[in-house]
């Protein structure tokens, strides 16, 4: 099968929930789209866990609950001795869903059919075409054909083996330290709680990573695990540590399903756009490095760029600063989120079994009801970790207090959003708000259990948000 047109103003690369959403988005704007996937079927083979946070999908999607295999209320953290720590929230908005990809992901591609986009599958873009330096097409190749497509934008959302920014000129590479291998069974015949995910940490499990156990329905559950390429000891496989977990958990399991695959773990990229060209999704690097989930993070993306190609094809201007707008929304709406989920990551992957051990045990009479909240998540364990914001870095602990778009920050409320707006209520929106207190300093005293204190020369010492002053805290610095 041919493509209607000759010429598109947009083609995605890639029909995964980013790619479906950019080209449903930018056909709505008017644009003609063209979106190809490489494999014969949307959808299949699976290649994550399946779960979403389902107050931020919801607000770019509509998700038929024949899609939902499981809402999930809990989250069951299991450190290294085994300990199972119940995570819980008060906001009735907050929930999960794992859902079935193979038809949530066909789902989408309807969605962007139905908008006005065009769809081939077994088709593999080859290449891009340049004219001068620039960017005005795509070559591809549908069952044993090979053709040329002009188009004025490119959105790649090709996945964490994505081609298209590399053939931009665009810097994609990963370190092991910046990838997880991931492997994964989906599992009959085992026993778990149905509305609560289970994340198995420690260095025997996953090094600097974590198994997990996602429930999909009343007899059925995506067994997984990820860990660091660099970290992986005595050249042992991802493969042979799920074994090993699996015949340690679930021995009498039935295994329907094997699945695999790349998990970057980073900051995304520098650079998301060039002139005529667009990044989202794993292409993009802008998978939650803390937690590994990337299908809201597609959804947002992709969205936001497809709104932005139908801008700039209105404009007449595909230019890098015209396409920027995708970034800085991006960024503003959840990339902000991915620096500072990154530098949480590299505490808990740097903490030995032991210690992790220890701050359960300090936990152990911890009230968990409302824990499924970052924030309140992150004051917990620094109640049992007095110096948990001096290992996260002193120039990162505005991060952690502020949101990064403060101007005054005596009158923006510290947070720990996952949204645009610094005044939103989180049980109407269901972002997720940090603890707060009127005074900065009391906030990290609870926080740290530190006392103010003088400096070594009589001067008057202020808590970090206290305009013009700094503390001094084993030689590190605390940004005011």
């Amino acid at each position: 099968m041919k493509p209607m047109f000759d010429e598109y103003d947009v083609v995605v690369i890639g029909a995964g929930p980013g790619g479906s959403l950019a080209a449903r988005d930018a056909a709505k704007g008017g644009a003609r789209v063209l979106l190809i996937e490489k494999r014969q079927e949307i959808g299949d083979p699976v290649r994550c866990a399946e779960g979403i946070n389902a107050v931020r999908a919801l607000e770019y999607i509509d998700i038929p609950e024949r899609m939902v295999c499981s809402t999930i209320r809990k989250c069951g953290l299991i450190v290294p001795d085994g300990r199972r720590l119940v995570l819980e929230s008060k906001n009735v908005n907050l929930k999960g869903y794992i859902l079935d990809r193979k038809i949530f992901d066909r789902y989408l591609a309807e969605e962007a059919a139905r908008a006005g986009a065009e769809i081939l599958v077994k088709t593999t873009a080859t290449g891009l075409i340049k004219e001068d330096g620039k960017i005005c097409g795509v070559t591809m190749r549908h069952l044993d054909k090979t053709f040329s497509m002009r188009c004025r934008i490119v959105i790649g959302a090709d996945g964490v083996e994505s081609k298209v920014g590399r053939w931009a000129g665009i810097d994609t590479s990963l370190g092991l330290d910046y990838i997880e291998s991931g492997v994964q069974y989906l599992m009959s015949g085992i026993k778990f709680d149905s509305d609560c995910i289970d994340i198995y940490m420690g260095n025997e499990v996953a090094p600097s990573g974590y198994a997990w156990v996602f429930p999909k329905g009343e007899d059925k559950a995506n067994v997984g695990i990820g860990l660091l390429g660099s970290r992986i000891r005595d050249g042992g496989r991802p493969i042979d540590y799920l074994n090993k977990f699996v015949e340690k958990h679930f021995p009498e399991g039935k295994i329907l399903e094997m699945n695999y695959g790349g998990i970057p773990v980073t900051n995304e990229l520098k650079q998301l756009v060039a002139d005529n060209i667009m990044l989202v999704g794993d292409a993009g690097r802008l998978t939650d490095p803390l937690t590994g989930g990337g299908i809201v993070n597609a959804i947002v993306s992709g969205s936001i760029a497809g709104k932005t190609a139908a801008e700039a094809i209105k404009a007449g201007d595909c230019s890098e600063k015209m396409l920027k707008k995708y970034a800085k929304e991006w960024h503003d709406v959840l990339g902000k989120f991915i620096d500072r989920d990154n530098i949480i990551k590299e505490y808990f992957v740097s903490i030995s079994d032991e210690e992790a051990n220890r701050i359960a045990e300090k936990l152990k009479d911890a009230d968990f009801s409302n824990a499924m909240e970052l924030g309140n998540l992150i004051k917990l364990v620094s109640s049992a970790d007095k110096k948990l914001l001096l290992k996260l870095g002193a120039n990162e602990i505005k991060h952690l207090f502020w949101s990064p778009d403060r101007t005054d920050t005596r009158k923006k409320r510290a947070s720990f959003r996952t949204g645009t707006s610094t005044d939103s209520h989180p049980v109407q929106t269901g972002r997720l708000s940090f603890f707060y207190s009127h005074h900065p300093g009391e906030k990290w005293k609870r926080m740290t259990g530190q006392k103010k204190k003088r400096s070594d020369k009589g001067k008057k010492t202020s808590w970090p948000g206290q305009k013009g002053k700094n503390i001094r805290t084993k030689g590190k610095t605390l940004p005011g």
